[in-house]
């Protein structure tokens, strides 16, 4: 269709721009298929946002005198751009049905002003526009030579900027009225603009560090990383994800990345009315990356008027420039440690030493390793030994604390080994306590935090602890199936059901909310029905043995004994020196009634290094009273609990 003289030639909606010159419909710089006739029917739509179009309208422009079967075109057209904007008729944010008469476009539209001439074909070759912003000298304005070298389609790097030219009519509306309050944001998954999906890891990574800078800043609620990147590749309105976050604001953007080159474009968007705050791109060179984020984040924080203490002011400026190929690496180890299973692990630990061996100073790499060795040696992967696992994973945290005393995750991986490894339960409460105050906003330390203090006997605070985890990661199933066991170890069963249908809700296969179910209807003495629940954990985790120990636990007490001997029978069968099933295998002996079996296995427990958490638990109330039991606690330095 033809543009009148003088027409804007591009709009913008929501986080949708239209270029009515050359057909194109993008979303965060991301296009869009949309066919011509239904972009033809959104281009008028566009030209008359909040006004009835009718349907004779749009079947005389846009189908004219051509025989066609109208109704069933039109129809048709404004289901292609529905499913193109991910609205809906029964709940329109964009396009509305106005019964047999037409169609009323409901956003507003902004035009979004032009940045010069089109460019020739001469030019036609990548060539990144000049950053929106200078990060303290470390941004450099475009340099076309080292731009033309890489494949990267034009047009693409045009879109991907044009969040930073249309930021400023939008600017000019905005900026004399005051922000509304912002006290807790989620940073959706960055979009990669690279057309190599192998580079995801890169949008990944990216996202995770501006969720780690901003999660420093103790006046803002930042969703953790887990919660987050559930959003990745999912189309749903911002104030949907908003609620399901319970967020006043979302961030979004994208990641374009040429050779060692890159771009980070991001946006500040309030809801749930999709008011746009705050908008700008930055670029520079890789080793610069961690920089470029610094200063997203900071820009951010100046926008919601968040407080900063001394230490978040300098935590936001301390970053320096990185080796290239060592910070690839790092990405590539957090991408895979992110996944959470055994073999994911293994590669990340294979990427974090890369990063070592090309930077031997790089301290965020000893903490991912010192992260890596710490799961792989905890109950729930169980790949490693404790003895092989966690002095690698304390070695790697208090490595990466000698290179820099201000990375709260090593604080927490080191906290975590002297928990469950050493047992040295007052130096892990400093450390837990000094990664709080560096970064209040990482939900793992929150998370490990509880666990340290339920083993310590102070359930409720415990309990609080995993709700501030929650806070900061709602989407996060192992913390909210840990924080119904966390009820069911404070003898609150009832809100212990409750909680752990609450994360069936989320996941109806995860085995370990079906693991923590069952734990409290047994304590409910329901036990055919924790019968069933551990039957079904143990499916789903392909034969876990601590699920396994529950089920005989729950056989013993409804009378199936022979059913429990045969599973204890199993477990000591398979015990080897790498293995940690002791703990478990004395839970079954409690249910048997043999506490001097019971009392066997709790030591060789004691000698394998275990996880004394499990002692914590209401199916150990029964040797509680036992002197040889009360001598345990005092020897791993816990409290008669």
């Amino acid at each position: 269709m033809q543009e009148a003289k003088g027409q804007p030639t591009r709009l913008r909606f929501g986080v949708f721009e239209v270029d009515l010159r050359s057909g194109e419909l993008t979303k965060r710089g991301l296009r869009l298929r949309l066919q011509d006739q239904p972009f033809q029917v959104l281009a008028i739509l566009l030209e008359k946002p909040g006004e009835l179009v009718t349907r004779e309208e749009l079947s005389a422009r846009v189908w004219g005198k051509t025989v066609v079967d109208f109704d069933h075109g039109l129809n048709k057209a404004i289901n292609k751009i529905r499913e193109a904007l991910g609205d809906s008729a029964e709940n329109p944010r964009f396009v509305e049905t106005v019964a047999r008469r037409g169609y009323r476009f409901l956003a507003d539209v902004t035009p979004i002003p032009a940045a010069g001439a089109e460019p020739s074909e001469a030019d036609s070759q990548p060539s990144m526009p000049p950053a929106a912003t200078s990060v303290h000298g470390a941004m450099e304005q475009r340099s076309p030579a080292r731009w033309r070298s890489q494949h990267v389609p034009w047009r693409q790097i045009v879109v991907a900027s044009g969040v930073a030219l249309a930021v400023g009519l939008t600017w000019m509306l905005y900026s004399e009225q005051s922000s509304p309050k912002i006290r807790s944001l989620a940073v959706l998954p960055l979009a990669s603009l690279s057309n190599d999906t192998s580079q995801d890891y890169f949008a990944d990574g990216m996202t995770e560090e501006l969720i780690t800078d901003l999660g420093q800043i103790s006046s803002l609620r930042v969703i953790s990383r887990t919660s987050a990147m559930t959003y990745k590749g999912v189309s749903k309105p911002l104030p949907q994800i908003a609620r399901e976050l319970n967020v006043d604001a979302v961030v979004e953007g994208s990641v374009l990345r040429s050779g060692e080159r890159v771009r980070i474009t991001a946006q500040l968007i309030g809801v749930p009315n999709e008011r746009h705050l705050w908008a700008q791109s930055y670029e520079g060179d890789l080793r610069d990356a961690l920089l470029l984020q610094n200063s997203v984040a900071r820009a951010i924080a100046e926008q919601v008027k968040a407080t900063l203490n001394r230490e978040e002011e300098a935590a936001l400026k301390n970053s320096k420039p990185v080796n290239t190929e060592a910070y690839e690496a790092y990405l590539k180890g957090r991408y895979f440690w992110n996944k959470r299973t055994g073999d994911s692990l293994t590669k990340a630990i294979d990427y974090f030493n890369h990063a070592i061996e090309t930077d031997p100073r790089y301290a965020r790499a000893y903490s991912g390793l010192a992260d890596s060795y710490a799961l792989l040696g905890d109950w729930e992967y169980g790949v490693l030994s404790p003895q092989d696992a966690f002095p690698k994973a304390k070695a790697a945290a208090t490595k990466a604390l000698f290179l820099d005393d201000r990375l709260g995750e090593a604080h927490t991986s080191l906290a975590f080994t002297l928990d469950l490894f050493d047992w040295d339960w007052k130096s892990a409460e400093s450390e837990y306590q000094r990664a709080i105050a560096l970064n209040p906003g990482y939900a793992t330390t929150h998370h490990w935090y509880a666990w340290h203090l339920i083993v310590l006997g102070r359930n409720d605070e415990g309990i609080a602890e995993l709700k501030k985890a929650q806070s900061l990661d709602p989407l996060s199933l192992i913390i909210s199936a840990d924080l119904a066991d966390a009820l069911c170890i404070a003898h609150r069963y009832d809100e212990s059901v409750q909680q752990s249908r609450r994360t069936l809700e989320m996941d109806p296969n995860f085995a370990v909310a079906h693991y923590q179910l069952g734990q409290a209807f047994e304590q409910k003495h329901m036990h055919e029905e924790a019968i069933g629940e551990f039957q079904r954990a143990i499916a789903l985790s392909g034969g876990n043995s601590t699920f396994s120990a529950n089920l005989a636990y729950s056989y013993a007490f409804a009378g199936r004994l022979e059913e429990a001997k045969r599973i204890v029978k199993e477990l000591e069968a398979r015990q080897t020196e790498q293995s940690s099933t002791d703990a478990n295998i004395a839970l079954i002996y409690v249910a048997l009634g043999d506490e001097v079996q019971a009392m066997i296995w709790l030591n060789k427990a004691y000698s394998a290094r275990f996880n004394p958490s499990i002692l914590t638990r209401p199916a150990f109330d029964p040797l509680r009273p036992d002197a040889r039991f009360q001598d345990l606690l005092r020897r791993i330095g816990l409290p008669a609990i």
